[in-house]
């Protein structure tokens, strides 16, 4: 491998979430901030919303089905 080509490794890298969680991985900057993570993620958190896209599947069937009968 060539010298001086890879970044500088950390292996204490401390990464930030907004919910403020603190985590605590190997990576090539000291410190990160994130957005979400598995502490508040609403997948994880089960605090999901079921979206009905049953509703709009069927709506979008029926204009599809109204605009052929018009042509």
């Amino acid at each position: 491998m060539k010298k001086d080509t890879h970044p500088a490794y950390f292996a204490d890298a401390t990464v930030t979430c907004a919910c403020g969680t603190v985590y605590k991985i190997g990576g090539t900057k000291e410190k990160s901030n994130i957005e979400i993570c598995s502490q508040c993620h609403p997948v994880y958190t089960g605090n999901e919303k079921v979206l009905d896209t049953a509703g709009r599947v069927e709506k979008f069937k029926t204009r599809k089905a109204a605009t052929k009968t018009k042509k």
